[in-house]
C-alpha cells in the first residue's frame, strides 16, 4: 500500500513539473527593459543587475506580460520590478533588482567654514558608485551660496548644505515696495530678520508699524497689500 502512494506521489509530481511555466528569462527580460527606460534620463552612468528568479515560482504561460513599477518604488538602491500577466485570470509577480548609480559628485576641495561663499576654487570632483541619486554635479548650483554649517575636506556637497546669500539682512534699513490697483507706493522701514531673494521678511516703518513682504534680489521689500 505504501509502494503504491509513493507511485502515486511520484507520478502526481511529475505530471505537475511537466505542466507549461512561464519562462522565467522573459519575465526578467521585461523588468530589465523597463528599468533601462526609467532610467535612461537619470544622472551619470547607470547600472543594474536583475536577480535570478526563485525555481519554486511557477506560473502559467502568458502571451500579454507587462511591467510595472509598483507604487512609491525610487529607481536606486536594491527594488522590486512588478511584471503581471494582462491576460483574463493572469498573475503578477515582484522580481528583485540592484541598481547603482556612478557619478562625479561636487566635493569640498578642502575645509569649508560656516557661513562661508562657495567659490569655484572651493570644489573638487569625486567619482563615486553610489545606489542613492543624491549629490551635485552642476557648480553653478553651488558657487555663489553660502554653508549653513562647517564641512571637512572631500565631503560630498548637497542642496540642503547651502542657501542663497542674504538680500536683505536684520537691522538694515530698506525700502518698502508696495503695489495696489495699479499703483506703486514706495517707503522705508528696517528689517526685523534676515532673508535670502524669494523669503519672507518683516521690517518696522517709521510709524511703529510691522510689515510683512518678500525679499527681492536688490534688497527691496517687495508688499502685496
Amino acid at each position: 500500500m505504501k509502494t503504491l502512494l509513493l507511485i502515486i506521489c511520484l507520478l502526481s509530481y511529475s505530471l505537475a513539473s511537466a505542466a507549461p511555466q512561464q519562462d522565467h528569462a522573459q519575465l526578467r527580460a521585461a523588468a530589465a527593459a523597463l528599468v533601462q527606460q526609467q532610467t535612461a534620463t537619470l544622472p551619470g552612468k547607470v547600472t543594474f543587475v536583475v536577480d535570478e528568479i526563485d525555481k519554486r515560482i511557477s506560473l502559467r504561460p502568458c502571451s500579454k506580460i507587462e511591467a510595472f513599477l509598483p507604487p512609491g518604488t525610487q529607481l536606486t538602491g536594491r527594488v522590486s520590478i512588478g511584471v503581471r500577466c494582462t491576460e483574463t485570470g493572469g498573475w503578477s509577480t515582484l522580481i528583485p533588482v540592484q541598481i547603482k548609480i556612478t557619478r562625479e559628485l561636487l566635493v569640498s576641495a578642502h575645509p569649508l567654514a560656516l557661513g562661508q561663499i562657495v567659490r569655484e576654487a572651493d570644489l573638487a570632483r569625486l567619482k563615486t558608485e553610489t545606489t542613492l541619486n543624491s549629490g551635485i554635479t552642476d557648480a553653478n548650483l553651488i558657487v555663489g551660496k553660502v554653508l549653513r554649517y562647517s564641512v571637512a575636506a572631500g565631503y560630498i556637497l548637497r542642496e540642503d548644505m547651502l542657501r542663497a546669500p542674504y538680500s536683505i539682512k536684520q537691522g538694515q534699513t530698506v525700502k518698502l515696495s508696495i503695489q495696489a490697483n495699479g499703483f506703486t507706493l514706495s517707503s522705508s522701514g528696517v528689517a526685523l530678520n534676515n532673508a535670502s531673494e524669494g523669503e519672507t521678511v518683516q521690517a518696522r516703518t517709521s510709524s511703529g508699524r510691522v510689515v510683512s513682504g518678500t525679499a527681492s534680489s536688490e534688497g527691496v521689500i517687495l508688499i502685496n497689500p
